[in-house]
């Protein structure tokens, strides 16, 4: 008989000890609100906001990621910031690439054509839209003409520069003796250029004597008063690209 009675004790103690859980638990939400309450009160903090609180679930307090493991938000789209990254990196390059003395032309020198036969891809179109170079005597006159600009506040005025075959043909038999024989020419060659009368006198004349030489190029001492050709100022040749061509008479 007396272990008939024993189950029921074992149940009441265990319905004791549960209600007893819930009465701790009310008990210490019961003094823990008003203690919160009171330190926030004394910090200053109204107690309205600190009653309407939104406190997290036990759910999402546990499955809460903590601050220090989320991501950055400059990584959330990483694609599409490294999209935008690059896009500003190349154009920046285009922007450096077209801050180049003379916009797509490469200034490399390719010599081997045929005096007043070079290739269109040997030449380069300077800065008045119509008169070629060969590249690198075009560029190394953009360059000077850059100078010249921040000086006079426009660009050189060029009457010619690369003349074809025919071309040199046609100023022969209008100049005569004047103009080299067609075919050895270093007009023909791109390496030669004819300014316009107005470079030739004047305080343009003398910057141009001055600065031409710095930039590469020159007007040779045959076409100087005096040199034993043609007094030409106005004519002036890339002394690098014609001492390679073994054209130089300066």
């Amino acid at each position: 008989m007396p272990e008939a009675h024993a189950v029921p004790r074992r149940r009441s103690a265990t319905r004791f000890v549960g209600r007893a859980g819930v009465l701790a638990a009310l008990t210490g939400i019961t003094v823990v609100l008003p203690v919160s309450q009171s330190a926030l009160a004394a910090a200053g903090v109204p107690l309205a906001f600190a009653t309407h609180v939104a406190l997290p679930s036990t759910v999402e307090a546990l499955t809460a990621v903590p601050p220090s493991e989320q991501a950055p938000s400059s990584l959330l789209s990483a694609s599409g910031a490294t999209t935008a990254f690059d896009a500003s990196a190349v154009e920046r390059v285009s922007r450096s690439v077209e801050r180049s003395p003379l916009p797509g032309c490469d200034g490399i020198g390719r010599a081997g054509a045929k005096n007043g036969l070079l290739p269109a891809s040997s030449l380069c179109t300077l800065f008045d839209g119509h008169t070629q170079l060969r590249a690198d005597a075009a560029v190394a006159l953009a360059t000077l003409d850059e100078a010249y600009v921040a000086k006079f506040g426009s660009d050189m005025c060029l009457e010619s520069g690369y003349r074809t075959l025919a071309q040199q043909y046609a100023v022969k038999a209008e100049r005569g003796g004047l103009a080299a024989t067609p075919g050895t020419s270093n007009h023909g060659l791109g390496l030669a250029v004819d300014f316009c009368s107005r470079e030739t006198s004047g305080a343009r004349w003398a910057w141009l004597k001055e600065n031409g030489p710095l930039y590469g190029f020159q007007n040779p001492s045959w076409a100087q008063y005096g040199g034993g050709g043609p007094h030409e100022p106005w004519h002036w040749e890339f002394v690098k690209g014609v001492e390679a061509a073994g054209t130089w008479f300066g």
